[in-house]
């Protein structure tokens, strides 16, 4: 009798242990939201205006903030709006000069061969405002799902520099008033889990003034790489 209460009493105490170290059940989060932050590292061509073109490899970088808002109860379709930086490099053949004369453009523009300077590059800064549909095959407890975003962008220009070098003499010209301040453009990311291709087609000319032999410079931004997303 007596090894019988003494064996119930250890067992009582073994349970009560067992319960304080059995971990718990994490809850399943139904109102989560997907992709907040997001990064993107592409490369950038001028397009749609004759002779000009790329001379080196043209580099750009986008990184921002989407506010995630689904939209149906499996939360697989949503929108996102949100705000983001970009910096858009340019290498290509499309040198300025100062324009003396009183032209209601800021500068020459000639098209160059390739041999007749080291580098002409231009480096655009902008603020961009992105919004965008997405539909994923996303759960409460899984991160890694198909998705396909598309969206529309405005750009926003708040800098710019182009550089201009030939015989080891640089030329710098910042604050053209020849590029549009506000350009946009559709863009579209789609892949699984890190790994997504991004494109995004402008729709508006980065020039607003300026002339080729008579020729409104009118040059549009393609853009083509991979797109990254953070929680």
């Amino acid at each position: 009798m007596r090894f019988n209460l003494i064996l119930l009493f250890f067992l009582s105490i073994f349970g009560a242990f067992a319960q304080e170290k059995t971990a718990p059940t994490k809850p399943v989060d139904s109102l989560y939201r997907e992709d907040q932050f997001y990064i993107n590292f592409t490369y950038n061509q001028l397009q749609n205006f004759k002779g000009l073109s790329q001379t080196k490899f043209s580099p750009g970088i986008c990184l921002g903030f989407l506010r995630d808002m689904p939209i149906n109860k499996s939360r697989t379709v949503a929108i996102a709006t949100g705000l983001g930086y970009s910096l858009n490099i340019y290498d290509n053949n499309l040198q300025l000069t100062t324009n003396t004369s009183n032209a209601s453009s800021a500068y020459n523009y000639t098209l160059l061969s390739t041999t007749d300077y080291s580098k002409n590059r231009f480096m655009l800064h902008y603020i961009d405002l992105p919004l965008e549909t997405r539909w994923r095959t996303s759960t409460p407890d899984s991160h890694q799902f198909w998705r396909i975003y598309s969206g529309f962008k405005f750009s926003y220009l708040i800098s710019d520099r182009n550089k201009y070098v030939t015989d080891g003499v640089a030329t710098i010209n910042k604050s053209n008033p020849d590029f549009n301040k506000l350009v946009y453009g559709c863009y579209l990311a789609a892949g699984f889990n890190t790994w997504n291709l991004y494109a995004y087609y402008g729709l508006k000319s980065i020039f607003k003034s300026g002339e080729i032999n008579g020729e409104k410079i009118n040059t549009t931004s393609f853009n083509i790489g991979l797109q990254f997303y953070i929680l």
